[in-house]
């Protein structure tokens, strides 16, 4: 329990008193988010680099409670040079492609630090034979790295969503490692779910500051870290599963956002009002109504990843698939993935 509840409490402290000192230097230095076009729901202009408070909590607390090594260094460098294109970018924008640099750059140091995916389990056999990665191994980890960190970007449109949504996720994956007894993965899982709550209270609607990009990338960067290092190295059944399951709400609504921008005969960087936090305000619900939602469906999603990484087994894999078929079929139900409803969104 001590592995939990110190980190947990002193990120949160760190967090919550970082918050209003970072609000101050986001105004000095011009990092505002002036609303410009009506996909934004907020009418005035508000603070960005909120992240930064939720950075600084991560780093010290990092230090404080786990094992200086190889592995945190490049935990700690990666999230570093993401946190540096995200400031850079809440100050004045970063085109796609440079941001898209400096996320493979902070992939490839992770990398170096040995946190990468080296295999992966067949599940239909009775011995779930590992199938070695071998040279795959780097551009794999580098596209999971750098998926999972614009994902959580992407779903950040309300107020509170991605940081309640990456605290769940935290949560998941610290109880996801506590079976496989991965001691340092749930202390950071904890570090980072406790970094996410300090910042809520300023975040959570009528929102004070905004994370930006240096929050929604650097979450996103360490939840990639921690589902790597907590389960994808594990030889459990579900290893490449349970962390796209906890992962469920930014994953499949950046997915189907893709599609959907594709069948629009769209670039899938451009942005749309097409999100499911745009679908959910389309259907008469508030900002915190839309977002306690999306909590609520993160933490089921977060319960069948836990459940299923209990199980450990075909029918797990079995479970997973289930998940994945009703999520499908409610979204094509929604209008996720639909190019019909977009046109009226433009």
């Amino acid at each position: 329990m001590e592995n939990i509840l110190m980190p947990f409490v002193i990120s949160v402290v760190i967090s919550l008193f970082m918050t209003p000192i970072v609000k101050r230097i986001a105004v000095s230095v011009g990092a505002m988010d002036i609303p410009k076009d009506e996909r934004r729901v907020h009418n005035k202009p508000m603070p960005l680099m909120g992240g930064l408070a939720i950075y600084i909590s991560v780093i010290i607390s990092s230090l404080i409670f786990l094992p200086i090594d190889k592995t945190l260094i490049s935990i700690i460098i990666g999230g570093t040079i993401i946190v540096i294109s995200g400031i850079i970018d809440d100050i004045k924008d970063l085109s796609p492609k440079v941001k898209l640099l400096f996320q493979i750059i902070a992939a490839i140091v992770l990398i170096f630090g040995d946190v990468k995916i080296d295999f992966i389990t067949n599940p239909f056999t009775k011995s779930n034979k590992l199938i070695p990665l071998n040279g795959f191994s780097i551009p794999i980890t580098i596209f999971w790295v750098v998926g999972i960190t614009n994902t959580l970007n992407l779903i950040d449109g309300l107020d509170g969503l991605s940081s309640g949504v990456a605290m769940i996720a935290s949560l998941s994956f610290l109880f996801v490692a506590n079976k496989f007894n991965y001691i340092p993965v749930i202390i950071m899982s904890s570090i980072v779910a406790g970094s996410c709550l300090g910042f809520l209270p300023y975040n959570f609607n009528p929102a004070k500051i905004f994370m930006g990009d240096t929050g929604a990338l650097f979450l996103g960067f360490m939840l990639a870290s921690i589902s790597i290092e907590g389960v994808m190295k594990s030889v459990a059944t579900i290893a490449i599963v349970v962390p796209i399951i906890i992962l469920g709400v930014p994953i499949f609504d950046t997915t189907f956002a893709i599609f959907r921008r594709l069948l629009n005969g769209k670039s899938i960087a451009e942005a749309d009002k097409g999100h499911l936090h745009h679908r959910l305000l389309e259907m008469g619900f508030s900002q915190r109504k839309t977002v306690l939602i999306l909590y609520s469906i993160s933490a089921i999603f977060g319960l069948c990843a836990i459940l299923i990484a209990k199980f450990n087994s075909k029918r797990a894999v079995i479970l997973s698939m289930i998940v994945f078929l009703v999520t499908i079929l409610l979204a094509g139900k929604m209008g996720l993935i639909s190019s019909k409803k977009e046109d009226k969104n433009e």
